[in-house]
């Protein structure tokens, strides 16, 4: 079965786009509406802007989910779907792709999602941690037992965890963890404590929003984060999107799920290669490429 996956933020780069933009009238015609709705000239950032300021949060979540929703609409009768899954960002971007949302639905979500999470992270000072070579099992119980918030916030592949929340308590965790082996416990360089408690605020302005958004029946199923298997259910893909923003990304774990449903090709739509290197060190027996 056909597999396609959705990266998430940290995968934008400059010029991302710019070939869709060039190439394909209907490619120019969506990005043009993009410029339109989110009110500021996306693309101009996207194919000429400096990493930093595509770096902004307001900015790399609606540009990597144009690149990702672009070149899928561009694949036309190729893109046929037996599965989708997104990594936190890319969760939208897969929910577009899958009937779910409207091209112009889902942009209103990014944007909104991407703002209301840029304010809290400017309300209180956080982070995250990448933690190599550990089981996940000890990195959530050392984090269960630090004071303070920190928590397992996205299950990136066997040995691969991200931890997120206070910066002390990260601090904390990170020197802990190196005790127990961890071949590598180091902050990462992002704005706040994505899916963990601290987003609370976020969660709370994007449920507002997601609950007056139609969601339709999706073409296929729908490996959500949250529960790291197969929705098909319009009200439940929705319950679960809203409970992201402060849950945990279970990647390893929706990858393992879809493997075992069959999937034995997964297609990453949009830029970067990071989803594909993931999907090789969580099972080395299925195919990872990108659609482009």
């Amino acid at each position: 079965m056909k597999a396609y996956i959705f990266p998430g933020q940290g995968a934008q780069f400059t010029g991302m786009g710019l070939d869709l933009y060039n190439n394909s009238p209907l490619a120019k015609e969506l990005f043009d509406q993009a410029n339109e709705i989110l009110g500021f000239n996306i693309t101009a950032i996207m194919f000429e802007g400096t990493a930093e300021e595509l770096k902004q949060t307001k900015v790399t979540q609606p540009a990597i989910f144009l690149h990702s929703v672009i070149l899928a609409k561009t694949l036309g009768e190729d893109f046929k779907p037996e599965m989708v899954a997104g990594h936190s960002l890319g969760e939208l971007s897969a929910l577009v792709a899958n009937g779910v949302l409207t091209f112009e639905d889902g942009l209103r979500l990014v944007s909104k999602r991407a703002l209301a999470m840029q304010k809290a992270c400017e309300a209180q000072e956080s982070t995250m941690a990448a933690v190599l070579g550990l089981d996940d099992a000890i990195v959530e119980e050392i984090c269960a037992s630090i004071d303070g918030i920190v928590v397992a916030a996205n299950y990136n592949c066997p040995g691969q965890l991200v931890i997120s929340g206070e910066i002390s308590a990260i601090d904390k965790a990170c020197e802990l963890l190196i005790e127990k082996g961890a071949k590598r416990a180091i902050k990462l360089p992002v704005g706040g404590a994505f899916h963990s408690p601290l987003m609370e605020p976020a969660r709370e302005e994007l449920a507002a929003a997601i609950k007056n958004t139609t969601f339709s029946k999706p073409i296929c199923p729908v490996y959500q984060n949250v529960v790291a298997k197969a929705v098909t259910n319009s009200d439940e893909i929705k319950e679960n999107l809203i409970a992201q923003l402060t849950a945990p990304v279970r990647w390893t774990q929706s990858v393992q799920q879809m493997i075992t449903d069959g999937g034995t090709e997964f297609f990453e739509v949009g830029p970067g290669k990071v989803l594909q290197g993931l999907i090789r060190k969580i099972d080395r027996s299925v195919a990872a490429s990108s659609v482009a």
